[in-house]
């Protein structure tokens, strides 16, 4: 790999944010570990690009064991979008595609990126080309037990209605889709239900202190188009995101919300739900220790 493992976007989010990475943990090509990680998971967030060049997030599952490593450079998915997924067509062959491995049993999770080399009915084959490992902050830890797969169409919100907002009100956890010339990112954020404020179809995040990659910020410099997906946990509902997004790099917003070093604000412009689509149901989160240090907006404006 280059010297820096970053690009341009991501050094220009370190820079404002005054910090900065070597991304020693950045590589070519995943470590043994991670291709043993890939496979123990029963789900795997992905992001790709629609026809308009925006990203869009999407989780994907199966049994333990779907998700194998045939080479380093290699991670083959037996699984593909369920019914009704927006994503569908984006996880094309020639595709790029961004990847998160996390298990909310352990709060491990692990990054893959790079290009779909086969789709068939069976699954999708990926050409690794970057690999990381995240930190466990902010990752709440969940059981999860497997049900029988509902079919349901996709509801495409002509704006978030009163069941997103509650959803997204009371979240703990999201995951959010970016791109940039150098492909696409998928990443998590976490934090106090109610750590995502929401004002029609406007959404503030907090974004709390991390590995100084910046990477989704790097890429949302650059194309500030963004996706962000919600998980209703108990029901198995997700909640599929596109809009616009706006770092706030300083000012005093940032103390409405405990910890809060930058906001991250979305300016949604397409939403979708799925209801019980998906084959798990997860028991009732333990926050991480990271979380329990942070604030929300309802609780930190109630003080």
């Amino acid at each position: 790999m280059d010297a820096s493992p970053f690009h341009p976007g991501e050094l220009e989010a370190q820079a404002l944010a005054g910090e900065s990475s070597r991304g020693a943990g950045i590589r070519d090509f995943m470590p043994d570990q991670h291709r043993d990680f890939f496979a123990l998971l029963p789900y795997l967030f992905a992001a790709g690009r629609d026809e308009n060049g925006w990203p869009i997030a999407t989780i994907l599952a199966g049994p333990e064991g779907f998700v194998t490593s045939p080479t380093p450079n290699e991670l083959a998915i037996a699984a593909l979008p369920a019914s009704g997924d927006p994503a569908d067509a984006t996880l094309s062959m020639g595709a790029s595609i961004g990847l998160l491995g996390l298990d909310l049993r352990t709060r491990r999770r692990n990054r893959a990126n790079g290009v779909i080399s086969e789709r068939d009915g069976n699954g999708l084959t990926v050409a690794v080309d970057q690999s990381f490992g995240n930190c466990a902050k902010y990752i709440q830890v969940r059981q999860h037990e497997t049900v029988p797969v509902a079919t349901t169409a996709a509801e495409e919100l002509g704006s978030l209605d009163a069941a997103a907002g509650a959803l997204i009100a009371e979240a703990d956890t999201l995951f959010i889709a970016s791109g940039s010339k150098s492909g696409l990112d998928m990443s998590h954020r976490g934090g106090r239900p109610g750590f995502v404020r929401i004002a029609g179809n406007r959404l503030s995040v907090p974004d709390f202190a991390g590995n100084s990659y910046f990477n989704t910020f790097g890429n949302l410099l650059r194309e500030p188009a963004t996706s962000l997906l919600f998980i209703d946990f108990a029901k198995g509902d997700v909640l599929q995101l596109q809009g616009v997004a706006e770092v706030v790099w300083t000012g005093p917003e940032l103390a409405d919300i405990k910890g809060a070093k930058r906001l991250l604000k979305v300016e949604v412009t397409r939403a979708w739900r799925r209801k019980a689509v998906l084959p798990l149901r997860w028991s009732e989160p333990e926050p991480a220790p990271t979380t329990l240090a942070t604030g929300s907006w309802r609780r930190d404006q109630a003080a």
